[in-house]
């Protein structure tokens, strides 16, 4: 049984901002000041599950480091919208290429640039460490902290409410 309170079944496509959530919001620089990420291989494991299951995945973020590309589009994600400053018109527009309804879409954020996303889906979602005016706004709170299983723990849910998850030896791989 799912511990979010919505019909998952419902769930055609996550969206997800990086920062916070994918990755931990502390973000170490490099001698010459390029942020730095880390990411949860118990994330890309679900990420990459879910592209094969056919979920339409998408990452929404304000930052701009080729790294975060590279790791995304390498577990098959197509759409990476990255430098974006106001994130709904993107997710928008991308519901629409995608003919999405708001109540098929789940958004991940943890900030503030992510509230109005997180208010055109019919999931909001967050990690456990978003900040307070996000929690108030998500119907669920992932008991993980950003970049330590967020996406591992939603998608999971969603993959098995849709009977994806460990359901043929494809999902025992990468």
């Amino acid at each position: 049984m799912s511990a979010i309170d919505y019909d998952l079944k419902k769930i055609k496509a996550v969206v997800f901002d990086v920062d916070g959530v994918l990755s931990p919001s502390t973000i170490p620089l490099s001698p010459s000041g390029e942020p730095l990420r880390m990411v949860s291989t118990k994330d890309g494991y679900a990420i990459q599950l879910a592209v094969r299951c056919g979920l339409k995945l998408a990452i929404i973020t304000g930052g701009n480091t080729e790294g975060v590309r590279v790791r995304f589009t390498s577990l098959g994600m197509k759409d990476v919208f990255m430098g974006v400053a106001h994130k709904l018109p993107k997710l928008q527009e991308w519901m629409e290429e995608n003919s999405l309804k708001p109540e098929e879409v789940a958004y991940v954020g943890d900030d503030i640039p992510d509230l109005r996303p997180l208010r055109h889906v019919g999931l909001a979602c967050c990690p456990h460490d978003a900040v307070p005016e996000v929690r108030a706004t998500c119907r669920y709170i992932s008991r993980f902290t950003g970049g330590y299983g967020v996406g591992r723990d939603i998608l999971e849910q969603i993959l098995k409410a849709r009977g994806f998850w460990m359901h043929d030896h494809e999902a025992f791989g990468w």
